[in-house]
């Protein structure tokens, strides 16, 4: 309240500047490029697009896969590039493809507060819940990425190694290219989903500490953990509720007829859990005292 003979400054009594838009903060597309700059994002991307090549060299050294008994996806790697752009997945899946998913959401906001730099970011003044917003997005949108770049890579280079041709099934039959383009589509994304649960670990860690190799670490051990427990028999129906029990469900999207039971289970429940954990690292973060 002013006293008599005094002026008031409007810009003095409105809490933000003129022209302050807080949905302007952070553009998605700064936050893009800062982290595509980034070393770490080259050497992921550059791990990624020479694991099929080692994969080539590999057999080439080696020879054909030997076939004993049952024929699995890994006796068709050389059938076809498509059959190699599905064993690239099927061998990277369970874990490797695990690595940038807890990278990108692990290392966002984390990096930040080790480099001290959040708590300008806040002063900016960039609102929580918009900072929270652009880097989830971006490290969701990078781990996509790293989802498409490993198998499109493995089609190419399988492509020019054995030749353009059908997807071989295991169990026998064919699917025609075309179709087998469609149905390794299907594949990509489910397997993009269900590590949304290590991207949400990962996120949720990332508001929880300052250490970025923490946040990357915590979320890859539990990750493992999950595999471990599925593996325990003894546990029975109760690895139905872990998201490490569907993680290759998307094999049942190359058969000859598709059956989506498994991945609409395996979806559902990875989702969930990431969800949950999104939402406790925006509830988090919300009231956390930021002093780096």
């Amino acid at each position: 309240m002013s006293t008599p003979g005094t002026l008031t400054d409007p810009a003095r009594t409105d809490p933000t500047a003129p022209g302050y838009r807080p949905g302007r903060t952070l553009p998605l597309r700064v936050e893009a490029v800062r982290q595509l700059r980034r070393r770490r994002t080259q050497v992921m991307a550059a791990v990624l697009a020479l694991l099929p090549v080692v994969m080539v060299a590999a057999f080439a050294i080696g020879g054909e896969p030997e076939r004993r008994g049952r024929v699995n996806l890994m006796d068709t790697a050389t059938a076809s590039g498509l059959n190699f752009a599905a064993v690239c997945l099927f061998v990277s899946a369970g874990f490797l493809l695990v690595i940038p998913v807890a990278l990108f959401c692990g290392d966002t906001v984390a990096s930040e507060a080790g480099w001290s730099s959040l708590r300008y970011l806040l002063a900016a003044p960039v609102p929580r819940a918009r900072l929270l917003w652009s880097k989830l997005v971006v490290a969701l949108a990078f781990s996509a990425a790293a989802m498409v770049l490993l198998p499109l890579v493995g089609l190419l280079v399988g492509t020019l190694a054995y030749g353009w041709g059908p997807l071989q099934i295991p169990t026998g039959g064919a699917l025609p290219a075309g179709e087998a383009v469609g149905r390794l589509a299907v594949v990509v994304a489910y397997v993009y989903v269900s590590q949304l649960v290590t991207a949400g670990l990962a996120f949720w860690l990332s508001t929880r500490t300052d250490a970025p190799l923490g946040a990357v670490g915590g979320a890859v051990g539990l990750t493992i953990v999950g595999n471990v427990l599925d593996a325990v028999t003894a546990l029975g129906d109760w690895r139905a509720f872990l998201p490490a029990h569907w993680q290759f469900a998307w094999a049942d999207a190359l058969q000859t007829d598709i059956a989506w039971s498994g991945m609409l289970q395996g979806a559902s429940v990875s989702v969930s859990y990431a969800l949950i954990l999104f939402a406790l690292a925006f509830r988090g973060f919300a009231g956390k005292d930021i002093v780096s």
